[in-house]
């Protein structure tokens, strides 16, 4: 399959064996400004100059680092402040700019400066572990919603659970009083349930939950479009052993303005949890584009079968060397739009990818690697991938 995407280095690791390049994340700050986020972790990480987080991949921890470019992503820059967090997730709202991400602790910090600098981050929530990717967030109200993870206490991977948050846009963001939490949702009931039918995981390891995604149903003629528009759907990546399977949820904010993550029922009253979704095994970026009224996604599907056995587990899957885009009329049922990256060397990869309408284009940035990284999941590039005219793409 041709490539649709151009390709830009953004960042590489000044040490590619002992630092790697993860979460991606994209945010359109003021005055057409683009935002770019990515951690670096691995044991060489407490060479780095700057703040690192209390806990992350390693014992030495992570660190942010967060790109500005103002001409449509031609250059870049680093802004001035290096943050103690990983798994960010970068947004607009209000007058400011926002990571939330985790440090062991929920934290979040704010830029007042369209991203110049940011401020020390603050703890909002220090009970639980947390655990995320840069997933979508939802903007509707006047309100933001959004999905991060709890740590389940002494769980093997992945072990977490979806916790749905939300805050006003115009709150003081970085004040714990502003968000309001559902209860953490524990999927282990939904998986005993379809083990209990025959249901099995294909790679002998343990079913889960992660890396949520939130979008919000706008046709009317939907099977779950709520009239009331106070429910969001949670797609996320489900760890079942097999490729190309996802999962669902459904985000509930009750009258009161409480939260809610509730299982998902079928049209005809039967659970729908597990769902066929293009690169389902491994992290995906999904959103809404109100000018075509479609849903885009970026994500590395799976084209090798189920998980090859005697191989690392960061390459069993066969699925980190190729970004692919696909789009949907309805949120769960996805067509390809075509390849947007490939990985052709047994090091390169092309995963774990972001993106962000820009005009008429798109734009992808991605966890890569050459041949000089560690490994496939262990990469030691950050890469921009722009998709022009993307929309023409849906047929």
């Amino acid at each position: 399959m041709s490539l649709i995407a151009d390709e830009k280095l953004l960042f590489e690791s000044p040490s590619p064996q002992d630092i790697y390049c993860y979460t991606p994340a994209l945010c359109r700050g003021f005055g057409g400004r683009i935002v770019a986020g990515f951690d670096l972790g691995g044991p060489g990480t407490e060479k780095l100059a700057g703040p690192r987080s209390d806990s992350g991949d390693y014992p030495c921890g992570n660190q942010l680092r967060i790109l500005l470019s103002d001409d449509g992503g031609a250059s870049w820059r680093e802004s001035a402040s290096r943050l103690p967090m990983l798994h960010a997730m970068l947004f607009r709202a209000g007058r400011f700019l926002y990571a939330i991400g985790q440090s062991g602790r929920l934290v979040i910090s704010r830029s007042a400066d369209n991203g110049e600098s940011w401020s020390a981050p603050a703890v909002l929530e220090s009970e639980h572990r947390w655990h995320q990717s840069a997933g979508r967030i939802d903007f509707r109200h006047g309100k933001l919603y959004l999905v991060y993870e709890q740590r389940i206490p002494e769980a093997p991977w992945p072990g977490v659970s979806p916790v749905l948050m939300a805050a006003r846009e115009e709150a003081d963001l970085c004040d714990p009083a502003s968000w309001t939490f559902s209860e953490p949702f524990r999927a282990e009931a939904l998986f005993d349930r379809l083990a209990a039918a025959g249901w099995r995981h294909r790679g002998g390891g343990v079913p889960g939950v992660l890396e949520t995604s939130v979008i919000r149903i706008h046709d009317p003629d939907h099977a779950f479009f709520d009239p009331e528009d106070r429910t969001v759907l949670l797609l996320m990546r489900a760890e079942t052993g097999s490729g190309n399977v996802g999962a669902v949820l459904k985000g509930v904010e009750r009258p009161d303005g409480t939260l809610a993550v509730e299982p998902l029922e079928s049209p005809a009253g039967s659970p729908l949890f597990l769902i066929p979704l293009p690169g389902g095994q491994l992290k995906f970026h999904i959103d809404y584009d109100p000018v075509s009224r479609l849903y885009w996604m970026v994500s590395s599907p799976k084209v090798d079968g189920c998980r090859k056995p005697g191989l690392p587990w960061y390459e069993a899957c066969g699925d980190r060397r190729r970004l692919e885009l696909f789009w949907s009329s309805n949120g769960l049922e996805f067509a390809s739009a075509g390849m947007v990256a490939e990985g052709r060397g047994k090091l390169d990869s092309r995963h774990y990818a972001s993106l962000l309408f820009d005009g008429d284009d798109l734009l992808v940035l991605a966890r890569s690697g050459d041949c000089r990284a560690k490994t496939l999941h262990d990469g030691n590039l950050i890469t921009l991938h722009r998709v022009r005219n993307f929309r023409e793409r849906a047929k």
